[in-house]
């Protein structure tokens, strides 16, 4: 069967790549640089070199290779550590989550292409209200910090797109917050430079519950969604959703920082705007039963605790 991984050079195509090489697929890899070429096909897959917002050329990429399945796991998520510009920081990673999902979608269509899994995310996503951990089907949130909305908006719409042509089975994989190699998450990651720094302090209570997923635990549900699961939406994440309070202090620790500061909600908001202050004190986790049941899938890392200790290098 064959493969088209658009994204196949970031934190999840690399081992996206080399899970899918493993399986016995055969592997279309784009990447937007030529640099990545002989990397790509050293793990065994047949690189393409395409800008994902070049349509013309995402579209000539997909129809010569005519895959079965699409994996659409484009993002521009390295640097990003101001929340005060949410959606100034993840202006990038939005226009890949409409403008590349729209072109990946119709040259899916030109091809003939049966399935499309993209790239979604489920954490902060969801409804600021009611039950502590989230399934698919609890409402997403349909009032987000202002700095948030048209991050939100591009996430319902990459979501829509992919499952509006009923002559493809679209899957959303709604990732939790990516640790591992190539991520903020990592031992030489921005998020953890801070930390040393003492710049990553819990806000308020620190109550805020975040689901987390190692990028090779990503990568595997990716490929399970090939040949399991309906259309739809899956979270996909660990097993243990923790508070700020509770995996902050403990990922300081494993990497050898200093235990965070605490700063009250009124100094967080004018220092670090509202956006942090919600997803430091408000946001949701999710629960991930659905894709364990469905997609056959099941996390190598059960919990982030076991993760931060061994899966951050």
């Amino acid at each position: 069967m064959k493969v088209f991984v658009a994204g196949a050079s970031g934190a999840i195509g690399k081992p996206l790549v080399s899970q899918l090489v493993a399986g016995g697929y055969q592997v279309v890899a784009m990447t937007r640089s030529a640099n990545n070429v002989d990397a790509l096909r050293a793990a065994g897959a047949e690189p393409v070199v395409a800008d994902a917002l070049d349509r013309d050329a995402v579209m000539q990429a997909v129809m010569r290779a005519e895959p079965e399945v699409i994996i659409h796991e484009l993002t521009a998520l390295t640097g990003v550590t101001n929340l005060k510009r949410f959606d100034e920081v993840f202006a990038l990673t939005s226009r890949l989550r409409t403008e590349g999902t729209d072109y990946l979608m119709a040259a899916a269509q030109a091809a003939g292409t049966r399935r499309f899994i993209a790239q979604s995310y489920g954490n902060w996503t969801y409804a600021r209200t009611g039950a502590l951990i989230k399934a698919e089907d609890d409402p997403l949130d349909s009032t987000p910090p202002v700095n948030q909305t048209k991050s939100m908006a591009a996430i319902r719409h990459l979501e829509r797109v992919i499952q509006s042509d009923s002559n493809i089975q679209g899957i959303a994989l709604r990732y939790g917050n990516l640790y591992g190699p190539g991520t903020g998450f990592a031992l030489d990651g921005d998020i953890v430079a801070m930390l040393r720094k003492r710049g990553f302090p819990i806000v308020g209570n620190g109550a805020g519950i975040w689901s987390f997923i190692h990028v090779n635990d990503a990568a595997s549900a990716a490929v399970a969604a090939i040949q399991h699961g309906e259309p739809g939406a899956y979270n996909i994440c660990d097993d243990e959703p923790a508070p700020v309070n509770v995996w902050l202090p403990a990922l300081a620790k494993t990497v050898g920082a200093k235990p965070p500061f605490h700063i009250p909600v009124w100094a967080a908001r004018f220092i670090v705007g509202d956006v942090a202050v919600s997803m430091m004190t408000q946001i949701r986790g999710a629960s991930n039963a659905k894709a364990k049941r469905e997609l056959n899938w099941q996390p190598g890392y059960k919990t982030w605790r076991d993760g931060f200790r061994t899966g951050l290098a």
